[in-house]
């Protein structure tokens, strides 16, 4: 058997594998600087659907004014490090800081590197937080990308999680079923089998992605039982036409996954080259509408600058106070009596 291919980590291996021009070397070292690279083997492809993503580009040093380096807020709504409590039912556990893959658009590009695991006193300081905390229902693993910790880790989490009555669902949020998909093994379904309800969000924002291999994975939690959902970010260049997203939802959901949030492109600092404006996310999901399976549509959500949380912000079907003016999926006007 062939070795298998390493992950890109530098520059250098950007350019020797032909996804860098070598004129550019010195400019996106400076980028490199600032926020790591890393792009698993099956992320390597040429196609634009993965390269802008996963590539650096000179156009994330531009730094406009209305970025930010804690875009939603992280940091405003943490009672101890490593919890974000932005709403009354759930918290979001930063269990790592490490990724398989570095997304060049990431909300979270100021703080996800090389700090690895959270620490063992602030981890058990955000246990006590959860348990102490009656209101919490939902704990909501990410970082960083949770599935990066050895399934030991992940059960040892998961077993302090169970034992804490009020909480009934631990919601994972991953890129690894489509970026490392080997590592959805055995030994990680075992793990995630916990009584607490377990959920998989999956990040996947291109159809690319979905190689054979990540519905392989897919296939292996679909089949344990776990319910799978998706993440999509709204990217210029990369998916911001409703061709490529219906085509990405419709791989989802014969994949049994449910497409469940396309969000707005945050204001991460270094990010401009990669946002929408929202009227033509609306317009996007205008054309969704009708045209592919309502099975298929997620939410297009903006998440609030602040930490004020994520606001539906999809196009409006309905105006008037009454009688109502109803659009269809057409785009053709009814008037509609309420009774």
């Amino acid at each position: 058997m062939a070795p298998r291919k390493p992950a890109i980590t530098k520059v250098a291996d950007l350019i020797r594998e032909g996804l860098a021009d070598p004129s550019q070397a010195e400019v996106l070292d400076r980028v490199a600087e600032n926020f790591r690279i890393r792009i698993t083997p099956g992320m390597q492809g040429h196609s634009e659907g993965l390269a802008r993503q996963f590539v650096p580009s000179p156009q994330e040093l531009t730094i406009r004014p209305e970025e930010l380096a804690d875009p939603i807020g992280d940091d405003v709504h943490s009672p101890v490090p490593g919890l974000t409590h932005r709403y009354p039912d759930r918290v979001i556990l930063h269990a790592t800081q490490t990724c398989e893959v570095y997304c060049r658009f990431c909300f979270r590009r100021e703080a996800v590197g090389e700090d690895g695991a959270l620490g063992d006193a602030e981890l058990d300081a955000a246990i006590d937080y959860i348990a102490r905390t009656p209101e919490i229902w939902e704990v909501i693993l990410t970082g960083g990308d949770p599935m990066v910790l050895s399934p030991r880790r992940l059960s040892a989490l998961l077993a302090r999680l169970s034992a804490i009555e009020h909480v009934g669902v631990v919601r994972f949020h991953t890129r690894v079923p489509v970026v490392a998909p080997e590592k959805v093994n055995t030994a990680l379904i075992a793990a995630l089998r916990v009584r607490p309800a377990v959920y998989v969000v999956i990040h996947t924002n291109h159809p690319d992605e979905l190689t054979p291999e990540a519905c392989a994975a897919l296939a292996r939690l679909a089949d344990a039982g776990i319910p799978l959902l998706s993440q999509t970010v709204l990217l210029q260049g990369v998916n911001a036409d409703a061709e490529v997203l219906a085509q990405l939802f419709r791989l989802l959901v014969m994949n049994r996954v449910k497409p469940y949030y396309l969000h707005h492109c945050d204001l991460a600092r270094g990010t401009g080259h990669f946002r929408t404006t929202l009227a033509a996310g609306q317009a996007i999901m205008s054309a969704l509408r009708g045209r592919v399976s309502g099975v298929c549509l997620p939410t297009y959500v903006l998440d609030l600058p602040g930490g004020y949380g994520k606001v539906p912000v999809g196009p409006v079907y309905v105006s008037g106070e009454g009688p109502f003016r109803i659009t269809d999926y057409l785009g053709r006007a009814h008037i509609y009596a309420d009774p």
